[in-house]
């Protein structure tokens, strides 16, 4: 059974003991060593499949490479044997691959999602926690397990605790899960793990920023910097430094400074001792390369381009409102009042969080393309534009509340559309959830990630190399130390030497 902590800040003279923290809590969770259910192994499996997928096709983008190039200037520390780097032979220091494949993983904003109380990425978690165990040499077995504590850890931590809301970005639940999964893999005691929870979680703070107007490259560094201090702060605590405590409920600390105050109270779910570690389950893919509460409504405009071809004409479009939940809303809607968001000069970064760009491409075109739908030269057509600026959208209350809902059957990242025609017709439709999630009308199953895996990684990846990565990684629990460092993906000759090669200070 589910335990919910209670977690309220306490003043110092209080002393709360270490026991009654939410960063021991979950400690205990990393050392709990129940066994992984096989539904959950086959989801990690599929988890991998999906971050090497998406790596594949980010590995010539100028950050990847830039990340590359910066992990490769390092060399593989002492204490292991190296871990490998997205799109090349070369291994380098485990938090340094953290780095280069966290940033690969990321670039396209294309892996897995859990929505809650707060955002994540949960496969942000597999670079960090995968490049230790190919640097300290673990099987597969152990790689499994800290897998399942790394998601466990991040979804029960976006399932309680609103970053959002306070402009603090999400990689601050990253660093906790990043540090627990290395730990569960390691089979370090709760005394370690508790002490890295803490050192992660308090470098790992930053304000939402980096998410907001024109969004930089630096969206997609920020969960790989988080997964790379985790590793970090593993290494201290194995060395027996300690962290800021309590770092959660101090009177200082995150929750009194950064989050609800000094008189906030929140409640942690985490799974009770013994209990399976399950959280992966209730996350979900993408299908699409866009931010996640965009990928309902690219399924919605691509019904509604079939059903009304006549939508991708501005001349034919009075306005259009997607009326959905506060988050969509405030984060990639008209609410954010983010004049960028219109700008067809802007960044993917900041296109990619713009659902009224998203929304009149896909009406367009009847689909997305993870480079297509990006280019300056789509962005800036004419009838997009004027479609484009059609577009806003408007908080509902209800599908706020689907949007928050801890019933699965009705939780919602979508919402209706109302379509205002010049001819003084209307069209009206709704849509809960993306096709691709679970509850959807196609959901992702084993071979969907294998046909995304296929189609992102052809065009880098020679037929060889996507066929034995596949063979590997479906026997990922059965898998020897020497496999586990073979779970890497190589570009076929020349790819990588033409991707941009930036130098700087290392």
């Amino acid at each position: 059974m589910t335990v919910a902590h209670s977690v309220r800040v306490h003043r110092s003279d209080e002393e709360l003991s270490r026991d009654g923290q939410l960063a021991w809590k979950i400690a205990e969770v990393a050392v709990d060593p129940v066994a992984v259910d096989p539904d959950v192994v086959e989801m990690i499996v599929n988890r991998i499949i999906d971050n090497a997928a998406v790596a594949a096709a980010s590995l010539t983008r100028a950050p990847v490479s830039s990340a590359r190039a910066q992990a490769l200037d390092h060399a593989v520390s002492r204490g292991g044997a190296g871990a490998g780097v997205f799109g090349v032979t070369e291994v380098t220091s485990p938090e340094w691959a953290a780095w280069a494949n966290g940033v690969a993983v990321r670039e396209l904003d294309y892996h897995d999602t859990f929505l809650a109380a707060d955002y994540s990425h949960p496969g942000d978690n597999i670079p960090p926690i995968l490049a230790v165990a190919q640097h300290v040499g673990a099987d597969g077995a152990a790689l499994v397990r800290g897998l399942a504590t790394g998601y466990e850890i991040q979804i029960d931590l976006v399932r309680a605790i609103c970053l959002h809301k306070h402009k603090i970005d999400h990689v601050a639940h990253l660093g906790p899960s990043a540090a627990a999964g290395i730990g569960t893999l390691l089979g370090l005691d709760a005394a370690t793990i508790y002490e890295a929870v803490g050192q992660a979680l308090h470098t790992t703070t930053a304000t939402r920023q980096s998410r907001k107007g024109e969004i930089s490259t630096w969206k997609a560094h920020a969960p790989a910097f988080a997964g790379k201090l985790a590793v970090e702060a593993v290494d201290r605590a194995m060395r027996g430094e300690t962290s800021p405590n309590p770092i959660y409920e101090g009177e200082d600390g995150v929750i009194a400074w950064l989050l609800d105050g000094p008189d906030a109270a929140y409640s942690v779910p985490l799974p009770a001792a013994g209990e399976s570690k399950r959280g992966i389950l209730d996350s979900y893919t993408k299908e699409h390369s866009a931010e996640y509460q965009a990928q309902a409504w690219i399924d919605l405009a691509r019904k509604l381009h079939g059903a009304h071809p006549e939508l991708a004409d501005p001349a034919n479009v009075e306005g259009i409102v997607l009326h959905t939940s506060h988050h969509t809303h405030y984060v990639i809607g008209s609410g954010a009042n983010d004049p960028q968001k219109y700008d067809p000069s802007a960044s993917r970064e900041t296109l990619d969080h713009s659902i009224p760009y998203i929304f009149g491409v896909a009406l367009q075109d009847g689909g997305w393309h993870h480079v297509d739908s990006y280019t300056p030269e789509r962005a800036a057509r004419p009838d997009t534009v004027a479609l484009w600026q059609k577009i806003t959208t408007a908080e509902d209350p209800e599908w706020t509340r689907r949007y928050h809902s801890e019933d699965p059957a009705e939780k919602a990242f979508g919402g209706r559309v109302e379509i205002r025609l010049a001819n003084g017709e209307t069209i009206v439709d709704e849509i809960a959830v993306a096709d691709a999630h679970p509850l959807g009308a196609r959901p992702f199953e084993r071979a969907d990630y294998v046909r995304k895996f296929r189609m992102l990684a052809g065009p880098v990846l020679e037929s060889a190399e996507i066929d034995r990565f596949l063979a590997l990684v479906e026997r990922l629990p059965e898998l020897t130390a020497a496999e586990v460092r073979e779970l890497n993906i190589v570009a076929r000759a020349g790819v990588v030497d033409a991707a941009p090669n930036p130098r700087g200070l290392f």
